[in-house]
């Protein structure tokens, strides 16, 4: 008889911050429920897309480029996570669940230090104030997903509420960009991250069993084609 000591316990996706520094994690957000899907998009940049004054018609862009990659793939990713406390005891949480929303919002927040010393900067007379750097964040679904992330879009839900009107059950649906080595500089922590990850689609994609063109109909000459 299988007894639940037995069962595996599922990872769990999440969002790590770290040191862009050191490396060293900062934070580790686990997402209290796996996400039951995930929208993912992947847009090619293309050289010959670079070349059509961003119309994208017919017969643009130059012909020798349209097999060309100016860089990596953009991606991005989607899901709706899910928090909730309504199982938890009020002492447990008095907060509800504003901690675990305040953690995700700081994100894509500077926080008060960060402000107060560009406003120090802005009344020095510092002409130029360079833009407030974000957390280094790195987004995990399982081991063969650990990629560097740069979060786009937090909508909130708050659907429960306890008797303070701390709330207590929400859904976020949240967005997120993959960051490339076109978005970050050289020598960056995130670009060797990021470069890691893609060497593991590699050894993904070269673990995969190819077909046969008999599947397909259709002999090598076929495919290929002949010269005159």
């Amino acid at each position: 008889m299988t007894r639940y000591a037995d069962i595996p316990k599922p990872v769990r996706s999440g969002i790590v911050v770290v040191d862009p520094d050191s490396g060293t994690p900062q934070r580790v957000i686990v997402l209290q429920f796996n996400p039951d899907t995930l929208e993912r998009s992947v847009a090619p940049q293309s050289a010959a897309d670079s070349g059509d004054g961003g119309g994208g018609g017919a017969g643009s862009g130059d012909r020798n480029e349209a097999l060309r990659l100016k860089g990596p793939a953009q991606e991005t990713w989607k899901f709706t996570a899910e928090i909730d406390a309504t199982d938890q005891l009020e002492m447990a949480a008095p907060d509800g669940i504003h901690p675990q929303l305040a953690t995700l919002e700081m994100l894509v927040q500077p926080t008060t230090a960060q402000l107060r010393a560009a406003s120090r900067l802005s009344q020095r007379g510092t002409i130029e104030i360079s833009p407030i750097e974000m957390p280094l964040t790195l987004f995990t679904w399982g081991s063969k997903r650990v990629m560097p992330v740069r979060l786009t879009e937090l909508t909130v839900n708050e659907s429960a509420f306890d008797v303070n009107l701390n709330p207590i059950r929400a859904s976020l649906a949240i967005g997120m960009k993959i960051l490339t080595v076109s978005d970050l500089p050289a020598g960056h922590r995130g670009a060797d991250l990021y470069m890691a990850h893609l060497a593991q689609k590699e050894r993904l994609a070269a673990a995969a069993r190819s077909g046969g063109l008999g599947a397909l109909g259709a002999a090598g000459s076929d495919v290929v084609g002949k010269r005159s």
